[in-house]
């Protein structure tokens, strides 16, 4: 039974396969014309997925297991598909091939919506999207008192609302008066530097670079562009990333190109005995997400790692930075200054953006936050947070994609990430003090390792609390992450 049971969720995992390879392609540069059609396909094939996620066949071969009796690596396998049988089996199929069908099409709207800076076009697609989420959270049951709880365990098992205000408040205790100490700080570094033309050719090249000597495996992924940046994993031996290129502000591709890269070392490197299976995944959302910031922040804007690849810039785009002393670009390149779009937010006021959208997304499913008045609550919140309103809603409101695939409850993730990822490089320097050096040396070696004994073999097989707790010795905490902004900024800032 044991291996009618692999082989049924391997089976499964070949449709997700399929499913996967078409989104990275509708997102990387498919015809416009052809998406309708291509939603129906991915409608068909996900309704088909549906059926055997909660086929009865499925039922007696979970039924007929013994838990108890299976070795470790099957028994987590047991209690991951067991989950989802029981959550799909509460939905109708019809809806699910409905709402699938919705999402695509919703996606779609999404992007043309934000071309033309009108949440109008969008609106209908995502008022529909939120009132099917709605509908599932009832099928799936509250949890601890909260309907948007439910929509955060998905991404964040055990995580709750209560939780997350605490963390949040926290880190908005720091935050928040560092933001106001730099904006009346004198010592602000120039920033001209940042937003030269860098051909789009060049980054290309640049971001190539990067990846290989952060230790991406080009045999088993490569890289593409998109609207907006995204990794995803069709197998072990398959995890793609792609970037997006702006020739007036080199950083859209740089830290999102490293950023993605901390993404793909995650699935690159889980343990190749999941390979096919549903574990072969990250933990969680959060602890996927401390693995991309860990490689965007503390490596990517780290100063060892900038002494000693200064020079690829200069390579690429020699006009920008031949006279540049790498001093001045890092200075540049860690300024903090309250900004509008999230992906390219600095890292002291990033953690604000994911606090506005998440205070948002509790308001619509714990409260009675509408659709239609998104966008004006959206400015509302960045004026109060950040001091700046949104000129638009490409600017504010249709920033991100996520809502329009129903990804509500994954916001949180980036902030739970960086709090991870702050932990992670704190327990890390107990054991690798000499990370600095191993930058400047561009030996990025050793800290991969660490990460992959710590975090990345385990796929899903343990859960974030697991790992943070047996990788750091201790629960997650937003000190080391206050800590690490307060030290960073008061030095810069000379506060």
């Amino acid at each position: 039974m044991k291996q009618t049971f692999i082989d049924y969720v391997k089976k499964m995992q070949n449709y997700s396969e399929a499913l996967s390879v078409i989104y990275w392609d509708m997102r990387t540069g498919a015809p416009r014309k052809g998406l309708p059609q291509r939603a129906e396909v991915i409608g068909t094939l996900s309704a088909d997925l549906f059926a055997l996620q909660t086929s009865d066949e499925l039922g007696t071969i979970l039924q007929q297991l013994e838990p108890e009796k299976l070795d470790f690596v099957t028994r987590r396998l047991y209690e991951d598909v067991k989950e989802s049988y029981d959550e799909s089996k509460k939905i109708p199929a019809d809806e699910f091939k409905a709402y699938t069908i919705l999402k695509a099409k919703s996606e779609a709207a999404w992007e043309e919506a934000k071309a033309k800076s009108d949440y109008q076009i969008f609106l209908p697609y995502l008022k529909e999207v939120i009132d099917y989420q709605k509908k599932f959270v009832q099928y799936w049951g509250i949890k601890n008192g909260s309907a948007y709880n439910t929509l955060l365990d998905k991404y964040e098992p055990e995580m709750t609302t209560d939780v997350l205000d605490t963390l949040f408040g926290e880190l908005k205790a720091t935050i928040v008066p560092l933001v106001k100490a730099i904006q009346a700080s004198p010592n602000k570094p120039d920033t001209t530097i940042l937003f030269q033309h860098f051909p789009k050719a060049g980054q290309r090249e640049a971001s190539l670079e990067f990846l290989k000597q952060l230790g991406y495996d080009f045999e088993a992924g490569r890289l593409d562009e998109t609207v907006h940046p995204f990794m995803i994993g069709l197998n072990s031996g398959d995890i793609r990333v792609t970037t997006k290129y702006d020739e007036t502000d080199f950083r859209s591709a740089l830290f999102g190109t490293i950023h993605e890269c901390g993404h793909a070392l995650y699935e690159q490197n889980i343990d190749p005995q999941l390979n096919g299976l549903p574990l072969s995944k990250g933990a969680s959302m959060g602890i996927h997400e401390s693995q991309s910031l860990f490689y965007e922040n503390f490596i990517g804007r780290n100063e060892n790692f900038w002494t000693h690849n200064f020079n690829i810039l200069q390579k690429y785009s020699p006009t920008q930075f031949a006279n540049v002393d790498v001093e001045d670009f890092l200075k540049a390149i860690n300024y903090s200054e309250p900004s509008f779009i999230r992906i390219e937010a600095d890292e002291l006021t990033y953690p604000l953006h994911i606090m506005i959208r998440y205070e948002i997304e509790r308001e619509i499913f714990n409260g009675d936050l509408a659709a239609e008045d998104l966008p004006n609550v959206w400015n509302d919140k960045y004026e109060q947070y950040l001091g700046i309103r949104p000129e638009n809603d490409a600017q504010g409101i249709l920033q991100d994609t996520h809502w329009s695939g129903g990804s509500f409850g994954y916001f949180p993730s980036y902030a739970l990430g960086f709090m991870y990822a702050a932990q992670w490089k704190h327990a890390m320097m107990q054991d690798i003090p000499n990370f600095d050096d191993l930058c400047l040396s561009g030996n990025l070696t050793p800290i991969h390792e660490w990460l992959t004994t710590k975090v990345h073999q385990f796929g899903a097989l343990k859960k974030p609390y697991e790992l943070i707790q047996e990788g750091t010795g201790q629960a997650l905490s937003a000190k080391y992450l206050t800590d690490y902004l307060q030290q960073k900024y008061k030095k810069l800032y000379q506060l």
